[in-house]
């Protein structure tokens, strides 16, 4: 799953990122540069599932807790496989996992976050608090084994009642209401997202973020909001196609009180 390109940026040079986002249209060397995709495995327990939009939400914050992690940059472990991935295109790919699989998933480097949710709450609606974890980029075709072998299908997922309005404190992102998406292919649209937002934010409204524990909406838009959300400036995802849907919007970025102004709208 791709949002199509993201050019190379040095971590260190934050000026560059607010005044133009890594995520640009034109073409360059980084399609032909090897290929590299951030694999997040969501947890799917056959008898407690995670919510829908809660599992859209973790796997938003998973992309960000990745590019925040001090082993992403500069000398970091995984620094230059995160410069290598996001020297070409831009691809997330979401698995699932249960029981011993998900266990097994868990003993390679990564970082798991967990839902927001009470547990309190979840076990009133029957789910699991969402769990996602997120490695660093492979290279395309070299999974490691504990993970090429889970399944991408499977990932249908609901919410057990309408989620509530979103905190206008903080991001939203808005999927496109007309497009028919698993959960699998959603979060991966949130990870875009969240991912375009965090390189548009200066080093320390990024902080902030963080401090707040990244904290964000995943929402599907108002059909009839959704032609003005992505013609009013905001960031857009454009979906390359690849996988699920057509080449096309697929997510807008707002920006909370405290990360506004976003900048105008870029072409992954």
């Amino acid at each position: 799953m791709t949002a199509g390109r993201l050019a190379g940026v040095s971590s260190e040079d934050t000026r560059e990122i607010r005044s133009g986002s890594p995520f640009r249209h034109e073409t360059s060397t980084r399609d032909t540069a090897p290929q590299f995709v951030l694999p997040l495995v969501v947890r799917i327990e056959k008898t407690a599932p995670p919510a829908r939009t809660d599992a859209l939400e973790t796997a938003a914050r998973a992309v960000l807790a990745i590019l925040a992690d001090e082993r992403s940059t500069g000398e970091g472990e995984w620094a230059q496989a995160m410069r290598d991935w996001q020297d070409a295109r831009i691809r997330k790919v979401v698995r699932r996992a249960r029981g011993a699989e998900w266990r097994k998933a868990g003993a390679l480097p990564g970082i798991t976050v967990t839902g927001t949710g009470t547990n309190a709450q979840a076990r009133v609606d029957a789910v699991a608090e969402a769990e996602v974890r997120v490695f660093p980029p492979v290279p395309l075709d070299g999974w490691p084994k504990e993970l090429a072998k889970l399944q991408v299908s499977g990932t249908e997922l609901d919410d057990p009642r309408p989620p509530a309005a979103p905190d206008p404190a903080h991001p939203v992102l808005w999927l496109n209401p007309t497009l028919a998406m698993s959960a699998g292919k959603a979060m991966a649209q949130a990870g875009h997202g969240a991912q375009l937002a965090w390189f548009e934010l200066s080093e320390a409204k990024r902080e902030a973020w963080r401090e707040s524990g990244f904290a964000l909406s995943v929402r599907t838009a108002d059909p009839a909001d959704w032609r003005a959300l992505t013609a009013s400036g905001l960031p857009v995802v454009r979906d390359a196609g690849f996988t699920e849907i057509a080449p096309g919007p697929t997510l807008a970025v707002e920006g909370g009180s405290r990360f506004c102004p976003l900048p105008r709208e870029r072409r992954p």
